[in-house]
C-alpha cells in the first residue's frame, strides 16, 4: 500500500510540474497580437473550415499584396495565402508539404522573390514562420533547414527554453491571450489601408554575381515535383512590388526555369498598367507592398490569371462555402471601417498593432 501512495504521489507530481511548465510556456510565448503581427499568421491556417483551391506561398509580396476576398467576390475562388515574413524558399516549401497533409488545391502559387536568399538569415524571421506551426516530423526538418548556428532546434518544440526569459517583461498582453488569439488576417491577407505613395524609386545596387543559389533551384524543383505528384499547377509569379529590386537577370534565370519545365511565370512588376495599379495611391509603403486598394486590384488580375490558366470552380452557390466566406468578408469589410476610423481619429492604425 505505502508503494502504491509512493507511485501516485510521484505521478502527481510529475503531473502538476508538467502542468505548470505548460502554464508557464503558455503564458512567456510571444503572442504577436501587437506590434509584430506577421508572427501571428502560420498559425492562423489550422483555424479553416473548409479546403481551399487556390494556395498561395511565400513571404510579404504575397500576404500584403493579394485579397482573397476580391477572389472570393469576383471569381468564387476559395483561396488562401500561408505566407510569412521573409518566408526563405525552403520554408515555402516545407509549409507547402504540410499544406498537402491537410487538402488538395488544384493551384499552387508561388513568389519568386525569396530565390534571392540561399542560407538562413534571421533566428527573429524564423520564428515569425514557425512559432505557429503544428509539432510535427516536417515542422523539425524546416526548422532543421532554417536554423542560424546559435539556435536550439528543441526550443521550437518546447519554446519555454527560448522565451523563459520574458518572464519578467509580461504585459497584459501575455496574460489576455494565453490561451487564444484573435484573428489579424484574412485568409491569409494582411490587410492596410493607408497610402504612402511612391516619390521615387531607389537605385539599383550592382551585384558581384547575379546568380541564384544552387539551394534555391534544389527547392524549387522539389516543390514543383510536390505538386505534381499531389495534382496541383505550379504557378511562379513576381508580385509588382518594385522594391526590393528585381533583377532582369534574377528574372531570366526564373524564365528559363520555367520554360524548361513547362510552368507559368509572370512578372507582374512589369504588368502595373494592365492591373491598373498606381504606386502613387495603392502601396502603404513608398512601393514596397501594396495597401488595401491595390491589393484588391492585384487579386482580379491574378484571378483572371488563374482562371483562364486552371480548373479553379466557381464555389459561390454551395452552401458551407457561401456562410464560411460571408463570415470572412463581414470580418474583412468590418476592418477596413475600423482602419478608417482609426486613421481619421489618430492619423495611423492602430489595426495594425492590434488584432481582432
Amino acid at each position: 500500500m505505502d508503494k502504491m501512495r509512493k507511485c501516485a504521489s510521484v505521478i502527481i507530481v510529475i503531473a502538476v510540474s508538467l502542468l505548470v511548465l505548460y502554464l508557464a510556456q503558455c503564458l512567456v510565448v510571444p503572442k504577436y497580437m501587437s506590434g509584430v503581427l506577421e508572427g501571428g499568421m502560420t498559425r492562423e491556417y489550422y483555424e479553416e473550415e473548409l479546403p481551399h483551391d487556390v494556395i498561395f506561398i511565400g513571404d510579404c509580396e504575397v500576404y500584403e499584396n493579394i485579397s482573397p476576398i476580391t477572389l472570393w467576390e469576383e471569381y468564387g475562388m476559395a483561396s488562401y495565402i500561408r505566407g510569412s515574413a521573409q518566408q526563405l524558399i525552403w520554408q515555402s516549401y516545407y509549409l507547402l508539404k504540410e499544406t498537402f497533409r491537410y487538402e488538395s488545391p488544384k493551384a499552387v502559387v508561388f513568389n519568386v522573390l525569396s530565390m534571392k536568399y540561399d542560407e538562413p538569415q534571421s533566428e527573429a524571421y524564423n520564428r515569425m514562420t514557425f512559432d505557429g506551426m503544428k509539432p510535427s516530423y516536417l515542422k523539425y526538418e524546416a526548422v532543421k533547414a532554417s536554423a542560424m548556428e546559435d539556435e536550439d532546434i528543441l526550443s521550437y518544440f518546447f519554446p519555454i527554453l527560448r522565451y523563459h526569459s520574458r518572464m519578467a517583461e509580461l504585459t497584459d498582453e501575455d496574460i489576455r491571450y494565453m490561451f487564444r488569439r484573435d484573428r489579424i488576417t484574412h485568409a491569409g491577407y494582411l490587410m492596410r489601408i493607408d497610402v504612402k505613395p511612391m516619390t521615387k524609386l531607389p537605385m539599383a545596387p550592382s551585384l558581384p554575381d547575379y546568380s541564384f543559389g544552387e539551394v534555391c533551384f534544389d527547392y524549387l524543383e522539389k516543390m514543383r515535383e510536390l505538386c505534381q505528384e499531389n495534382g496541383a499547377e505550379l504557378i511562379l509569379i513576381k508580385s509588382p512590388s518594385l522594391y526590393p529590386h528585381w533583377y532582369p537577370e534574377w528574372d531570366e534565370q526564373v524564365r528559363e526555369y520555367a520554360e524548361e519545365k513547362g510552368l507559368i511565370y509572370i512578372n507582374y512588376a512589369d504588368k502595373l498598367d494592365e492591373a491598373g495599379i498606381d504606386m502613387s495611391t495603392d502601396t502603404y509603403d513608398g512601393g514596397l507592398h501594396l495597401n488595401l486598394s491595390g491589393a484588391e486590384k492585384f487579386a482580379k488580375q491574378i484571378g483572371a490569371m488563374l482562371i483562364d490558366n486552371c480548373d479553379i470552380p466557381d464555389r459561390r452557390g454551395e452552401p458551407a462555402y457561401d456562410r464560411c466566406w460571408k463570415e470572412k468578408s463581414d470580418f474583412y469589410y468590418d476592418m477596413i471601417e475600423r482602419q478608417k476610423k482609426e486613421l481619421e481619429e489618430f492619423g495611423y492604425l492602430k489595426s495594425w498593432t492590434l488584432g481582432k
